[in-house]
């Protein structure tokens, strides 16, 4: 897919997926977030950016960390998204947070500002994932720590299934290469190529609960990265996709519920 298209596809596509995405996915990424909030090791007073902040779930708990006298900047493509993160702000009183709509190619800030550059689940989106991690490397202090999160493999994802679903029924695919970088060492090989140093990596195996049938096709094709495929698909293509997804993921049904395993890869860097 031409880079400028998959930008384009992203922005709207996670505008329309914004007011379903908590709901939809902050149980699951709860553990890849506290993981990579881990790992980043966050102290009072320190300047971090944030890179796809998405609606806020990390930047409100990376604001908490680094207090009143720190400082979070936090960007993402989908005005959509921000605005759930600007109310979410708001609401919290946190005067040390900065909303940005940014590429995360091109995040147009200083060189050498922030003192940790974070980024939870949003990279697999981008269209040169090394292009944003030097941008990352560009703004950090030089001995500043990167953390970085990613879905990992596809073949330990139970809803990978999804896009092929998808992308039988659109003409170009809807998120390419999404679990390249989750695939063995490939983040810390991109990290090392951005400039990165000292690289942990760490993986987790989760599993995702979703009580309803409904609340996971809501959470599948409506809360995430499909969602612009799925905004244009007719009633009846709805049914075709719905069925297809729920025969893949039918094996971790549970009455009801749908327990789905996945895994996060998590990777920590020094910017050099």
């Amino acid at each position: 897919m031409d880079p400028r298209l998959q930008l384009r596809v992203q922005r709207y596509g996670w505008d329309r997926a914004a007011e379903v995405y908590d709901r939809a996915w902050s149980g699951p990424l709860e553990p890849a977030q506290s993981a990579l909030l881990e790992m980043a090791d966050l102290a009072p007073g320190e300047g971090v950016v944030e890179v796809a902040c998405g609606s806020g779930l990390v930047t409100l708990r990376a604001a908490d960390a680094v207090g009143p006298d720190g400082r979070v900047v936090a960007t993402d493509l989908s005005e959509g998204m921000l605005e759930r993160a600007r109310t979410a702000v708001d609401q919290a009183g946190l005067e040390q947070v900065t909303l940005l709509r940014r590429d995360a190619g091109a995040l147009e800030l200083p060189d050498d500002e922030f003192d940790v550059a974070i980024s939870a689940l949003g990279l697999m989106y981008v269209p040169d994932p090394g292009v944003a991690l030097r941008e990352m490397a560009r703004v950090l202090r030089p001995g500043g720590r990167a953390a970085v999160a990613v879905w990992g493999e596809r073949k330990r994802c139970g809803w990978a299934d999804l896009f092929p679903i998808v992308d039988a029924r659109v003409e170009t695919e809807v998120c390419p290469l999404f679990f390249q970088l989750g695939t063995g060492d490939a983040l810390q090989y991109v990290m090392e190529e951005s400039g990165f140093r000292e690289i942990e990596v760490r993986r987790l195996e989760t599993t995702s609960h979703f009580p309803s049938e409904a609340r996971v096709l809501e959470a599948a094709f409506a809360g995430g990265p499909v969602a612009m495929a799925y905004s244009r698909f007719d009633e009846a293509t709805r049914g075709e996709v719905h069925r297809e997804y729920l025969d893949s993921v039918e094996e971790y049904r549970s009455g009801d519920e749908y327990l789905i395993p996945g895994e996060f890869a998590v990777v920590r860097g020094e910017a050099g």
